[in-house]
């Protein structure tokens, strides 16, 4: 049981960063959008939202696969550590009672995060990771 929720999980954030990394690459209105909204209008160039969004496709890709999780999963964290910095008010105030600009939508970021986090705490654990077969 607990191998399989592992993979789930470490498929799942994988994912994640590879459609996040797909979207500034494709859509790089959007990832222009997303960081003068959420991030102080840091990276909006579009050749920088690129290279980035190239960069999160890889680290996703290692992720779904389980290999080179010492380096990936760190990475892994501080994107979604990032993100939740991001989004904060609609962690702590999700339906804007108090706080101006949260959105109950993006709560989970807080969860992908705590995801992100365990999954790095059991890396060992994961035995159907690449990492594991090569004794990573």
């Amino acid at each position: 049981m607990r191998a399989a929720a592992l993979l789930l999980l470490r498929l799942s954030l994988g994912l994640l960063m590879v459609f996040w990394g797909l979207d500034k690459i494709v859509n790089v209105a959007h990832g222009v959008a997303v960081a003068e909204t959420f991030y102080l209008g840091l990276v909006t160039a579009p050749g920088a939202l690129r290279i980035f969004g190239g960069f999160q496709v890889v680290i996703g890709l290692l992720i779904v696969l389980g290999w080179m999780s010492r380096i990936t999963y760190p990475v892994l964290l501080a994107i979604t550590g990032v993100t939740l910095l991001g989004v904060w008010r609609s962690v702590v105030d999700p339906w804007g009672w108090a706080l101006e600009g949260s959105n109950v939508l993006f709560y989970p970021s807080l969860i992908i995060f705590a995801g992100s986090l365990v999954l790095w705490a059991f890396r060992a654990e994961d035995r159907w990771a690449i990492d594991s077969k090569r004794g990573n």
